[in-house]
């Protein structure tokens, strides 16, 4: 009985032996190394995992940047140029800073701009009003106002308007991680500089119907006029399927307050284009 005992002792101690000796192989040669520098990288990220450097989370963005060894099309808009600057001097760069970045909403479709001539009663829910009808004004490229965009921003920095209808982004808050540009199934969310001193313009319409279609759904509404081409003398400033486009490289301290004075329906936006305060300022005809 004793040699029994012994011999599975024996035979229990060896099999433990080797398997130990096969994992201990194994784990040597099929190590995975993984840079220390990556860490690093993660503690100055703001751990928001927000999606906004187009990366699953904080961690992969990470893997990323130590991985290229340059920041070239790698940023973190949540910790901004300052959070940028430390992740360069892990990785061994300078850093050439970048400038801050705003989402815009370009649709100024209110409810006194766009009057309704339905009554939406469905699912709370753009996506799906979307894939229903063109919207209560008419207009199939203006803002639905169901707030999508609200709900999947992590940082509070936007709200839908009641007395407009529209989301309104607040600038203090906004990181321009992308959220919203993503959830809005019309694309009318974009992100553009803020400017210098938040002095930006820019076309608030997306619609590319013809001029009196697209008026006749939105009195605000973008009608390709040209205007705005000809008052700049700009390459950058441009017009395609009846819808104009101010690049984001237009000067707005230079030619925003013409940009907005030429366009005959106000579909033309500034923000700090006249006096300090940071509100939108629309031409009238």
């Amino acid at each position: 009985m004793d040699s029994l005992m012994l011999s599975s002792i024996v035979s229990l101690s060896a099999i433990g032996f080797v398997s130990a000796s096969v994992l201990f192989v194994a784990s040597k040669k099929f190590k995975v190394y993984e840079d220390p520098k990556i860490d690093l990288v993660e503690k100055l990220l703001p751990g928001a995992n927000c999606g906004g450097c187009g990366f699953a989370g904080c961690r992969n963005f990470a893997e990323a940047v130590v991985k290229a060894g340059k920041l070239e099309g790698l940023n973190c808009p949540v910790g901004g140029s300052s959070t940028m600057i430390e992740v360069g001097k892990v990785i061994g760069i300078e850093v050439v800073v970048c400038e801050p970045l705003i989402a815009v909403l370009r649709c100024n479709g209110t409810k006194i701009h766009a009057v309704a001539k339905v009554k939406y009663d469905g699912a709370q829910n753009c996506v799906v009003a979307h894939s229903l009808y063109s919207g209560e004004s008419g207009c199939p490229s203006g803002c639905i106002g169901l707030g999508d965009c609200v709900r999947v921003c992590q940082f509070d920095a936007l709200y839908v308007d009641e007395l407009t209808g529209l989301p309104v982004v607040d600038e203090q808050k906004c990181v321009a991680c992308g959220a919203c540009v993503k959830a809005c199934p019309r694309n009318i969310y974009e992100l553009r500089p803020k400017g210098p001193n938040g002095v930006r313009v820019y076309v608030a319409c997306m619609n590319t119907q013809k001029g009196a279609v697209a008026k006749k759904n939105c009195e605000v509404a973008c009608i390709g006029c040209m205007k705005c081409v000809k008052v700049t003398d700009s390459k950058s400033v441009s017009v395609n399927n009846q819808l104009s486009y101010i690049d984001t490289k237009v000067d707005a301290c230079v030619h925003g307050p013409a940009l907005i004075g030429c366009c005959p329906t106000g579909a033309i936006l500034g923000v700090k284009i006249e006096g300090n305060k940071s509100v939108k300022s629309e031409s009238h005809s």
